[in-house]
């Protein structure tokens, strides 16, 4: 099968899925992304399930993915987020401390336009999407999301970056009576993330505030966090504070705790192992009630998105720049 008919999707695959309640729920869901009532998305319940259409386009840029949808409630209970703490259902299960409203981000540097806005005021003039990645973590298991939000390049164009502008930067939220995670050394607080400045004007690169028609939960980077989906799942910094355009290759947080382990880059590659572990194939969330893992499946390079982005790395070593 190639690339663009894997990129097809059946609608029968996902109308099954608790996404939305119907048609008009997701246009008005996407409508309001800028807002989208934050306060309370902590302990939002998965809406009832509807049909996502899918068009030919979608299908052939990659926003869109033909397999199934992984559940709700998979997504928002296995996580990684270490300023809720380490264990993967510690941020579902940590009180809902983060003050969604009013929420900032400062963005700066190598730039025309800097400013600090609101972030109604960020997204604002951007049209908002529904897209559909396959989410690659690092540790080998692996996830299929209906996210919400916009195109990051989008956002970034608006504040007219420079020719200094080699790198974007990203930062979160810093503050440990918001973040109890971070009273612990688990990582440098706060964390920071970057992208070549390429890499973050691609087209799939995405700003996400919401998850199956709702605002993002606390545990997955409520308001804002990125979305990346050929790279590995760290790179998708939650909770953002700041982006700034930069001219050297920004600090990052896992690479500066474990640079031998992950990379600047950290693109998807089954060819080049973890330290510990091999990186050849994964396991998908099940979703089921006897397990929570399907049986393991092959990792794709660039995570499956290699026909949209391999160009970005043409020439480059990929065990070396990994």
């Amino acid at each position: 099968m190639s690339l663009r008919d894997a990129l097809r999707v059946p609608a029968a695959e996902i109308t099954d899925e608790p996404v939305y309640r119907d048609r008009r729920r997701l246009l008005a869901a996407l409508a309001a992304v800028p807002g989208l009532g934050l306060a309370g998305c902590g302990k939002a319940a998965p809406p009832p399930p509807s049909k996502v259409v899918v068009t030919p386009e979608q299908a052939r840029s990659g926003f869109r993915t033909s397999e199934p949808l992984t559940r709700y409630e998979d997504v928002t209970t296995y996580n990684n987020f270490y300023e809720f703490g380490t264990g993967k259902g510690d941020p579902s299960r940590a009180d809902f401390t983060l003050r969604l409203k009013p929420w900032s981000v400062a963005v700066g540097g190598h730039c025309a336009k800097p400013g600090v806005l609101a972030l109604d005021d960020l997204l604002k003039g951007v049209t908002p999407e529904e897209r559909i990645y396959r989410l690659r973590c690092v540790e080998g298991w692996s996830m299929v999301i209906p996210w919400l939000g916009v195109p990051l390049a989008d956002v970034l164009k608006r504040f007219q970056p420079t020719s200094k502008a080699k790198y974007v930067a990203f930062t979160t939220l810093n503050d440990p009576k918001q973040m109890p995670g971070q009273r612990y050394p688990a990582l440098e607080w706060p964390y920071r993330e970057g992208l070549r400045i390429d890499e973050a004007m691609h087209p799939l690169a995405f700003l996400v505030t919401g998850l199956y028609g709702k605002p993002l939960p606390q545990q997955n980077g409520a308001p804002l966090r990125l979305v990346v989906p050929w790279k590995y799942g760290f790179k998708g910094i939650k909770s953002i504070v700041a982006i700034t355009f930069v001219e050297s290759m920004p600090f990052t947080s896992w690479n500066d705790a474990q640079s031998s382990e992950y990379g600047f880059f950290s693109n998807v590659n089954p060819n080049v192992d973890h330290p510990r572990w091999s990186q050849k194939t994964e396991r998908r969330i099940a979703g089921t009630q006897s397990k929570l893992f399907a049986e393991r499946i092959p990792t794709r390079m660039f995570n499956g998105y290699a026909e949209q982005v391999a160009g970005l790395y043409a020439g480059m070593n990929l065990r070396k720049w990994f």
